[in-house]
């Protein structure tokens, strides 16, 4: 027996921004439905954000046992317990479960529905034996990993971010596809844990971030023992006994990797199929549903946010879309997307953050710019840790307006933050040299590269001339 429901929103998709839109709007007392035909919780919580943070901090302490000689910190003996490494993983995934679960939003007043989503029309959506005509709806379905054209992948056993943390054992040789974030990520924290790993790409790793601050972690991974591959096609993969066999095309000719493990992380793609958009007359693409800088679609009565929207992919963008989609859909604020002021991290040691505008693209939009640089070598607190590797870089027009910032180093991915709050409130270089910082820490490299914007006017002729002027005054 079909039932029928009229709320005041409707968000289809229980991930991170999903879950956000639902919470606020229940907050607000409004009738609110969810819908999820898969896990409460979606990528970031099962598969995505959660379980990787947690491998990585696993692997980091693994490397910092590994290294502990530096420190005068000897180990007699040392292993990796890849069981106990995978227990902590899933420990950290249930322990937080309870907060996205389909019983902590039932207690808060949203109807939740566990089905699959279908629009019917431009104002409802059919769920299993639920038919939903609600004011408002707000898709947030995600993404999932991208399966690129290659000969024999289907029939071969291969991972995926949704899967790979499911491993109960240490691969012997893991061969990743793909150098993006999550690739170089995963073969780092999979390396530190005790496997043998390729990474093969067929382009530029880290595409997209700034190239010399990319080189400090490929730097780094090489160090680590991360072999990685690059201007190589994958044209073929498959399964000899227990192995995976890949095949490349590489300027040297056709060659062979042999690996236990394959894992492909070769980018993701918006979450559409089955939602049927065109009923409802929602305009998408191959990058996802095209929305306007209010995060609705061609149908007005419906909004689109997070990665099924085509642009940035994490997290915290999800969250930052499902927030203004409230202030909008409910109470008629007014509201704009900016990319431009949003924060990203790669999570490999050392990190690499990144907010605003990267040195290529200021160029090309100021006349003038400066660039600003302070390297962790001359960092106290870096030196106490011997993190000495990276740098602050950061980029001004001539006035001294802050345009984009980039730390690739240790606690990079905190402290990327403070950057992403003057380019959100558009400050000046002068407010990060005026600013006291507390010391020893990482974030004084930050403010000495803001200092050096000034160091050509404080040694100048004139400069010195008018300070000694003025000591005669006193």
């Amino acid at each position: 027996m079909t039932e029928f429901l009229k709320p005041e929103i409707c968000v289809i998709g229980a991930g991170a921004g999903g879950l956000a839109a639902a919470g606020a709007a229940a907050a607000f007392s409004v009738p609110t439905v969810l819908i999820e035909k898969g896990r409460m919780g979606g990528e970031s919580l099962n598969s995505g954000c959660i379980p990787s943070k947690a491998l990585i901090a696993a692997a980091e302490r693994a490397a910092m046992l590994r290294d502990g000689a530096r420190f005068g910190a000897k180990a007699v003996r040392f292993g990796v317990d890849f069981a106990a490494a995978h227990a902590h993983v899933r420990g950290v995934v249930d322990a937080l479960s309870p907060n996205d679960s389909r019983e902590r939003f039932t207690a808060l007043g949203v109807r939740v529905v566990a089905a699959q989503a279908r629009f019917t029309d431009a104002g409802t959506v059919v769920a299993g034996d639920i038919t939903v005509n609600a004011r408002r709806f707000v898709i947030a379905t995600g993404s999932s990993p991208i399966m690129p054209a290659i000969d024999g992948l289907l029939d071969t056993p291969h991972l995926t971010n949704e899967t790979v943390f499911d491993l109960g054992e240490c691969p012997r040789h893991l061969i990743i596809v793909g150098a993006g974030a999550t690739g170089l990520e995963l073969a780092q924290a999979f390396r530190r844990l005790g496997a043998d790993v390729t990474v093969l790409e067929a382009a530029t790793p880290l595409a997209g971030e700034d190239g010399e601050c990319v080189s400090v972690v490929l730097d780094a991974l090489a160090r680590d023992g991360v072999k990685l591959r690059t201007g190589v096609q994958v044209t073929k993969v498959s399964r000899a006994l227990a192995r995976v066999q890949v095949a490349l095309s590489t300027p040297r000719g056709a060659e062979m990797v042999e690996g236990s493990h394959l894992l492909v992380a070769a980018g993701r793609q918006p979450n559409v199929e089955g939602l049927d958009l065109e009923a409802a007359g929602v305009r998408h693409a191959t990058q996802g549903i095209v929305v306007d800088d209010r995060l609705r679609t061609s149908n007005k009565r419906v909004y689109a946010i997070g990665d099924v929207t085509g642009g940035p992919k994490f997290t915290h963008v999800a969250n930052h879309h499902a927030g203004l989609v409230i202030r909008h859909a409910l109470f008629g604020l007014p509201i704009k997307v900016n990319h431009r002021e949003i924060p990203r991290v790669t999570y490999t040691d050392p990190e690499l953050a990144h907010v605003g505008l990267l040195e290529e693209a200021a160029r090309a939009e100021a006349r003038t710019i400066r660039v600003l640089r302070w390297p962790y070598t001359e960092n106290d607190r870096a030196r106490t840790a011997l993190a000495t590797e990276g740098h602050v870089k950061i980029v001004t027009d001539r006035k001294g307006d802050i345009l984009g910032a980039t730390i690739v180093g240790a606690r990079a991915g905190e402290n990327i933050t403070a950057w992403a709050l003057a380019i959100s409130h558009k400050l000046n270089i002068r407010a990060f040299a005026g600013l006291v910082v507390p010391y020893p820490t990482y974030a004084e490299a930050g403010k000495r590269a803001a200092i050096t914007f000034f160091a050509d006017d404080l040694t100048s002729y004139r400069t010195r001339r008018i300070m000694g002027w003025l000591r005669r005054l006193r």
